[in-house]
């Protein structure tokens, strides 16, 4: 579970990961979804965290798979695993606090 929340601490991972479950990988490829960004900092400085610090990690934890030559992000081998606390949250969004979209 930890491993889970870790990646849901972020608003930017929660954020890419709920917009993958309208997407699926064996036909639709995801670059950053727009609605990851929403202002709270430049576009610039978001796309360097996602690059060096966001994509990397949930990469490892296996939750996205991720091309770094083309910045396509698609459902990892083990998105099923937390896609269960995705729905809740997406689901719920309007019972959670501003910035648990």
């Amino acid at each position: 579970m930890d491993e889970y929340f870790e990646a849901l601490a972020n608003i930017h991972r929660r954020r890419l990961l709920v917009a993958l479950l309208e997407h699926n990988p064996q036909q639709d490829d995801v670059t950053t979804p727009e609605d990851v960004h929403e202002g709270e900092k430049s576009l610039e400085v978001l796309q360097k965290e996602l690059y060096h610090s966001h994509l990397p990690r949930l990469e490892e934890a296996g939750f996205i798979r991720w091309n770094r030559d083309t910045h396509e992000v698609v459902k990892g081998p083990r998105f099923d695993e937390i896609r269960p606390l995705l729905e809740l949250m997406r689901d719920h969004a309007d019972e959670l606090p501003d910035d648990w979209p």
